[in-house]
Order: structure tokens, then C-alpha cells, then sequence
């Protein structure tokens, strides 16, 4: 009998059951893997093995340029470098190798046949790359083979590869064991994969570094082995470009080199901001402050340092507590706050409050330490110690649509000043979800209609919520087109429960509020780090901690320097003079290096006539004008923020 399909135009095709995606890919150029109905499988499985009979499945195929498809490409390239290294080093050890969202990795026990361990270093990649190449020409076609999990077990004890029977001894009885073979090699995958090595076009080994088995400090260290792979190489050049020009930008080595903030062993996981960082910190803060006092906050300020019972209430001693900072104080349990929700539960229920009191807008800005791994810390952004521009919003239900509407317009005050486009993803209910369904379904739906109201398109990402509630996710684009989760939504039923959380309504009667969790820029030392990067340090110039550097051409000219940069610092201007014993060429160079928005030099002509000779960041010399006029011109690209000097 024949397999019916359901054809993307929306049409029905009938098909022998032995006929496979692979028969119907001329037609789509690029096709690396099919989706029958919700699965991924490989081109070369036979319908017949899918799907029964006579009853319509869905059928497309994927090509390498969907991310799908382009997931399965990097798949395949694991297994090739897995492939190279085991010939190379024939004793190595297979762990796991998935793709990831910008390449793959493979974690590897390398040994050579005799068993001694190998330390790979970048030297070594070359070599496993050519070997990579070798296995493409081959053109291995790639087998999928169901096996019997004890014959899968022997297989891979045999050949010592403790790993490997690790993860089969941990799947479920049930489950179907598939084994992919290219050539001599064998690896336990899931798939799907490419039909044959040969498909593999373009790919670049880019490091090798440390990682512990399944993530365990406690279990054997492997060595994780990282690579990317394009569909052709121009694609491939533009990715390492990119990751070039990421190193570049690389925000761990531009904040010590500007003079921002300092990484320290003695404090892992905690910047120490230097005063040209910490201008840059406050500057962004206040900004946040202003904005947030026009729409209603009222700023607060609550302990860092609470007892475990409140942390208990909250649920976080439950779900959160292996990433608090515990103490133990006279026999108690306290922790430092990883945020600031409990502690504005507290003050919500500090009085009586009505309908008329809502909604109630509580926002702050301490300190908040969270207890990371230090294999994860990644400079600002991914730290121990940080802030974060959070805000908790009581509101009655009725009012969830408006306030998310609201919220949207401060975001998109916040990213459209600072030039970067976002995305937004509205994460929906998870499996362990707390509350009634129907009261998710609601909530939903009004995140959705406040973002349709405001005309934003917005993804669905499908039992992504939070265990207490629906959130939107904003995911910013960064010069180098890179992603960043920065600003959230969420909103929670569960804390106005644990707290009894209620107002008095219009009916006289006791009323639970909703809770919205709301952060624009999200940890303000991520955003920075991210900011430090997409302007690769040259901050706009309302941002940046120095605006101006004047220099005088000669000592005698110190005096009117000096007058220059008293009336930039009266009217607002951060500005210094810069009057060492250098040539005039010498000290602007390094203020171009310090990426500083404008340049004064001041000679006889300037001295004589009230004039600076202008250079800018971004258009060089702009000649010589009276101090008066650029000082209003500056205070005006100051107030309205604009992202260039002219």
C-alpha cells in the first residue's frame, strides 16, 4: 500500500513505501534531511519505516539553509572530526558532539593506540583538519543501523569506550538504539545526518579547551574540541571574520586597555569598576532612573542579606539555592539576594493597599550575587556580582495588557537610542507550571495582544515560560549581527500566592494581583560588556567617559587649554587637557586609541581668536569654529543622545 504525502504547496502525493526523502530532493537544491510529519530523519530512510499506510503525514524537506537543516550539517561535521582524531590518535575516547548555534564540538578522551593520554593544543588542529578533508573525499555514505542494545553495549565496552555505554546504560529501556557508521567509524547518535561525508563543504577547527564529562567538576576532564562548518567557504570567511573581529571587540581586553573596569582572582566572578568605567555605569543608570521616573516608579532600596526562611517562602531555597550565596550566622541560614522579587513582596504587603494604589511600580538597582561556576564566568557577561535595572510591577489583572504595552514603549525608547534592533520571543507555558492552565491561557494571550497592539512581530517559543508565569523575551542584535537576551517580561500568579499578596477592589472585596517582573537592559554589567563590544569601545558621545580631550600645541597655550575645558565642564562636558611633553600628532593618536568623541587643539590662532580647531572620532578635522558654538553644539548632541559625533 502506498504511503500518502502531505506536500508543502498543500497537495497529497502517493508514494511506494520504499521510496525515500532522498528520491524526492532533486527538486530542492541544498535538501540535507527531511521532516515527516514531526520528525527530522535522514534523506536515505525508506517512508515505509516511518509512517503507515494510507494514512497523510506531512512531508518537507530541509535544506542546509534552514537552521534546521544547517544543525544537521554541523551534526555531521562532528562525526568527521571525531572521525579524523580517532585515526590520528586510534585509543581516543568518544564522549558527546552536538552542533551548536554557531558551530560544533566534540568532547574527546584523545589517546594514542597504546593509551597514553594526548594533550591537543592549536598546533595539532592542521592535522586533524587535513584528515577531516581526507574523510570528505572519501564521500563515506553514512548508515543509520538500529541495533540491539546489548549488542550496542558489547560493541562499544569492547573497544573501551566507557562513555558511550555510560549513555546507553542511561536510556530508557524502550528506547531504539541507532548507531551511525561512515567508513570505519561508528558512533551511538541519535541522527539525523548528511548521506554521505562528501556533502560536508566547508569547515575550520577554531580551538580546543578543557570540560569536565557531563558537565561534573567531579568526573574525568576531556578535552572539548571546536569547530564550525558552512555551507560554502564565503559563508565560512564571513563567520571568521566575525569571530576575528569578536576577538577584536573582546570586551575582557578593551576594559582594562580603556581604563573601564578590572578581572581579578582575587574576586572571581566581581568587576572592580575604575572611575572611567564607573562613569560610564552610572551615566547608564541614571538614564534608566529618568526614564523609569516619568513612567511612574518608585525607586526603593531593600537588604542584600536575608534570612533563608524568606527564600523558602519564595520557592527560590527549592529551585534556586545551588546558585545562592549561603551563610550560616548564628546557626541560621541566610543568603545574599539573587534578586529582588521576595524583598518587594514584603514591601507590597508593608500596608493595606486598594485598586486605586495600582498599579504599584517598585524598582531598584542594588547589588545582586548569584553563585555561577567559575568554568562559566565570562568577564561582565556572565558574572557573580551585578546589577540590574529591576522593576516589580503590582497590578490588578485587568491592567497586565496596558502595563505590558507601557513597557514595550520604555524598550523601545531604550534600544532605539542606542541603535539596536531586537527580536521579541514570547515563551509560553512549561510542563512543571504552576496555576491554572486557563489562567495561562489568558495571561498569554495578553502579552500576545499587547505586542500585536504595538504592531511587533514576535516569535513563539512553546513551553519556554518561567514555572510561575508567560515572559517575553528581547533578543538583541549586536554590529556583528551577534544575539543577546537582554530585556524580559515576565509575569508570576506564584509570588502573590506564597506572599498572600491582595488589595481591597472597587467591590470591597480581597483581590490577588499580578506580578510583572520587568528588566530593559537586563544585568546592566552584561549590557555593558555587550554595548563595550558593539561600539568596540567607542561609546556614542553622551556615553562615553571622556568627550573631549583638548590639546595644547605648546606651554604657552596651557592657560587658554585650561579655559577650554572649564567651559566644556561648566555646561555638563566631561572633558580633560592633555598637556604632556608630547608632539601635538603623538597625543591625538592616543586619544583616537582612547576612542575619545572630539579632539580640541589650541595653538596661537585659537588662543587669539576664542576658537578650538575641531577633530572628530568619526569625520576627522573639522577645521576651527568659535568655542561658544561647539560647546552648544556638543550640549545639544549630549541632550538628544545621539549615537555619532558629527
Amino acid at each position: 500500500m502506498a504511503v500518502v504525502l502531505r506536500m508543502p504547496d498543500g497537495g497529497f502525493r502517493e508514494v511506494d513505501p520504499a521510496t525515500a526523502p532522498l528520491d524526492l530532493a532533486g527538486a530542492v537544491p541544498g535538501a540535507v534531511v527531511a521532516r515527516v510529519g514531526e520528525r527530522l530523519v535522514d534523506l536515505g530512510r525508506p517512508f515505509g519505516e516511518l509512517v503507515p499506510p494510507d494514512q497523510p503525514v506531512a512531508f518537507t524537506l530541509v535544506t542546509v539553509r534552514d537552521p534546521e537543516g544547517l544543525a544537521v550539517y554541523r551534526h555531521t561535521a562532528t562525526h568527521v572530526m571525531a572521525q579524523a582524531v580517532r585515526r590520528l590518535y586510534p585509543g581516543t575516547r568518544l564522549a558527546t558532539g552536538p552542533a551548536t548555534e554557531d558551530g560544533f564540538f566534540y568532547d574527546l578522551d584523545v589517546r594514542r593506540a597504546d593509551g597514553t593520554p594526548v594533550t591537543l593544543t592549536q598546533d595539532d588542529l592542521p592535522a586533524i583538519e587535513e584528515e577531516m578533508r581526507r574523510i570528505v573525499a572519501a564521500d563515506y555514505p553514512i548508515r543509520r543501523e538500529v541495533w540491539d542494545r546489548e549488542q550496542a553495549r558489547r560493541h562499544f565496552a569492547e573497544r573501551g569506550e566507557v562513555y558511550k555505554v555510560e549513555i546507553l546504560d542511561g536510556l530508557p529501556p524502550d528506547a531504539e538504539v541507532t548507531v551511525y557508521r561512515q567508513g570505519e567509524f561508528y558512533d551511538l547518535c541519535r541522527g539525523p545526518h548528511l548521506p554521505s561525508t562528501g556533502c560536508l563543504k566547508a569547515f575550520k577547527l577554531l580551538s580546543v579547551a578543557g570540560a569536565y564529562w557531563r558537565g561534573d567538576e567531579r568526573r574525568p576532564m576531556l578535552q572539548r574540541l571546536y569547530g564550525t562548518a558552512f555551507p560554502d567557504e564565503e559563508a565560512l570567511r564571513h563567520h571568521l571574520w566575525v569571530l576575528e573581529e569578536a576577538r577584536r571587540r573582546d570586551h575582557r581586553r578593551l576594559g582594562p586597555e580603556l581604563g573601564l573596569f578590572l578581572l581579578r582572582d582575587e574576586a572571581p566572578g566581581f568587576p572592580f569598576w575604575l572611575p572611567k568605567g564607573w562613569v560610564v555605569y552610572r551615566t547608564l543608570e541614571e538614564w534608566s532612573r529618568e526614564l523609569q521616573r516619568a513612567a511612574g516608579y518608585q525607586e526603593v532600596q531593600t537588604p542584600v542579606l536575608m534570612r533563608g526562611t524568606l527564600w523558602e517562602r519564595s520557592g527560590h531555597w527549592a529551585h534556586y539555592r545551588e546558585n545562592m550565596f549561603v551563610l550560616d550566622l548564628d546557626g541560621q541560614a541566610f543568603a545574599l539576594k539573587p534578586m529582588n522579587c521576595p524583598a518587594h513582596c514584603l514591601l507590597f504587603a508593608s500596608a493595606t493597599r486598594s485598586y486605586r494604589d495600582l498599579p504599584l511600580r517598585f524598582s531598584e538597582y542594588q547589588q545582586l550575587a548569584r553563585y555561577e561556576r567559575s568554568g562559566t564566568l565570562h568577564g561582565l557577561l556572565r558574572a557573580r556580582g551585578m546589577h540590574q535595572d529591576d522593576a516589580h510591577l503590582f497590578v490588578a489583572p485587568e491592567q497586565v495588557e496596558s502595563e505590558i504595552v507601557a513597557i514595550l514603549g520604555l524598550v523601545d525608547r531604550v534600544y532605539g537610542v542606542l541603535g539596536l534592533p531586537y527580536e521579541v520571543r514570547l515563551a509560553t507555558r512549561p510542563e512543571d507550571a504552576l496555576g491554572d492552565p486557563s489562567r495561562w491561557a489568558e495571561a498569554e494571550a495578553a502579552l500576545a495582544r499587547a505586542l500585536e497592539r504595538t504592531g511587533r512581530s514576535y516569535a513563539v517559543s512553546p513551553g519556554e515560560g518561567a514555572f510561575y508565569g508567560p515572559k517575553l523575551e528581547f533578543h538583541v542584535a549586536d554590529a556583528l549581527g551577534r544575539r543577546w537576551q537582554c530585556a524580559t517580561v515576565q509575569l508570576d500568579f506564584n509570588l502573590p500566592e506564597r506572599f498572600d499578596l491582595w488589595y481591597v477592589g472597587p467591590d470591597g472585596a480581597r483581590h490577588r494581583p499580578v506580578l510583572i517582573h520587568r528588566a530593559v537592559f537586563g544585568s546592566m554589567e552584561r549590557f555593558l560588556g555587550m554595548l563595550l563590544e558593539h561600539f568596540a569601545g567607542a561609546f556614542p558621545t553622551w556615553l562615553a567617559p571622556v568627550q573631549v580631550v583638548v590639546l595644547p600645541v605648546a606651554d604657552r597655550h596651557r592657560a587658554y587649554a585650561q579655559g577650554v575645558r572649564n567651559a566644556l565642564e561648566a555646561a555638563g562636558v566631561r572633558a580633560t587637557v592633555d598637556d604632556r611633553d608630547e608632539k601635538v600628532g603623538y597625543r591625538v593618536r592616543q586619544a583616537e586609541l582612547d576612542r575619545v568623541p572630539y579632539v580640541l587643539v589650541v595653538g596661537d590662532r585659537e588662543a587669539g581668536s576664542e576658537e578650538v580647531a575641531v577633530r572628530s572620532r568619526r569625520s576627522g578635522d573639522l577645521g576651527r569654529e568659535p568655542l561658544a558654538r561647539f560647546v552648544a553644539s556638543l550640549v545639544e548632541e549630549i541632550r538628544d543622545r545621539r549615537l555619532e559625533p558629527r
